[in-house]
């Protein structure tokens, strides 16, 4: 699997309990492709949440809605990213857009971002500010003429950001993901940072129409696509097979789950550490 490395890039805003300050330009991370604890397993390296997996060429989009986690700080550096995408559970490009978290030296940064991978990411500037309780609603589209767009909006802030329409070279369209991601830097997995519990969806969001894949042009919750394994319930786990962040069950209607930190219980996952 390849990497592309950030730059530095434009700030955002942060949020850092109780008091507001200013983030330092973004991080070196990536937020990447599934890396697999086992190829047998949806134990991954790096994603935890919910994916659909379905034949290439039918994923026309995927929205998703969260609610933006209260980060621990910490001492040492430490990060997340929440998102919604299409691509990179089974192949090598991803479609994305979320937040980011960065805990380093006792202060939490929060920034906004979409992401044609392996292309690096852009930052939303600095006017786009990102807090803590925040709810964000997401779109990926894959358009009639074979370019992708993204649409991020801070419902609570009042502000959007949106990537204009890019060609992806690669990309499948056989995907859709709602996930929580410890990021990568330097070619090694970063230290995931402590969120607490990350809420998808309308039961904790109130945005209608979300955590839905359109496919073939039909509309489905996250739920309803029960062809072959889906959904796909994907628990972060680190190479020891230590949990890192597992994802709840999803409620009735079949489009809202949480994610919660948490480590210290091994999976029943053995084999070795394939990665895509």
């Amino acid at each position: 699997m390849k990497y592309g490395i950030l730059g530095l890039v434009l700030t955002v805003a942060l949020f850092l309990s109780p008091t507001f300050a200013f983030a330092s330009p973004a991080p070196s991370v990536v937020i990447a492709p599934r890396r697999p604890f086992d190829l047998s397993s949806t134990s991954s390296l790096n994603w935890a949440g919910y994916a659909l997996a379905v034949t290439p060429g039918t994923v026309n989009s995927a929205e998703g809605s969260w609610i933006v986690p209260t980060v621990s700080p910490s001492s040492k550096a430490t990060y997340v990213a929440l998102w919604v995408g299409i691509d990179g559970y089974n192949d090598s490009t991803v479609e994305q857009t979320g937040i980011l978290a960065e805990s380093e030296q006792g202060k939490v940064y929060y920034y906004a971002w979409y992401e044609f991978y392996p292309s690096s990411p852009v930052y939303a500037p600095s006017t786009d500010a990102v807090v803590p309780g925040d709810v964000i609603n997401a779109t990926v589209i894959h358009l009639p003429n074979g370019t992708c767009e993204t649409k991020l909006t801070d419902v609570t802030e009042g502000w959007s950001y949106n990537s204009k329409a890019t060609t992806v070279s690669g990309a499948e369209d056989s995907d859709a993901e709602w996930i929580v991601e410890r990021p990568a830097t330097a070619n090694s997995l970063t230290t995931l940072a402590n969120f607490g519990t990350a809420d998808f969806g309308y039961q904790y969001t109130n945005v209608q129409n979300t955590n839905y894949a359109t496919i073939n042009g039909q509309s489905y919750a996250i739920g309803q696509v029960t062809t072959g394994k889906n959904p796909f319930a994907i628990t972060m786990v680190n190479y020891n097979g230590q949990v890192l962040a597992t994802p709840s069950s999803l409620t009735g209607s079949g489009t809202s789950f949480t994610v919660s930190y948490g480590s210290g219980s091994t999976t029943t996952s053995t084999g070795g550490h394939g990665h895509k």
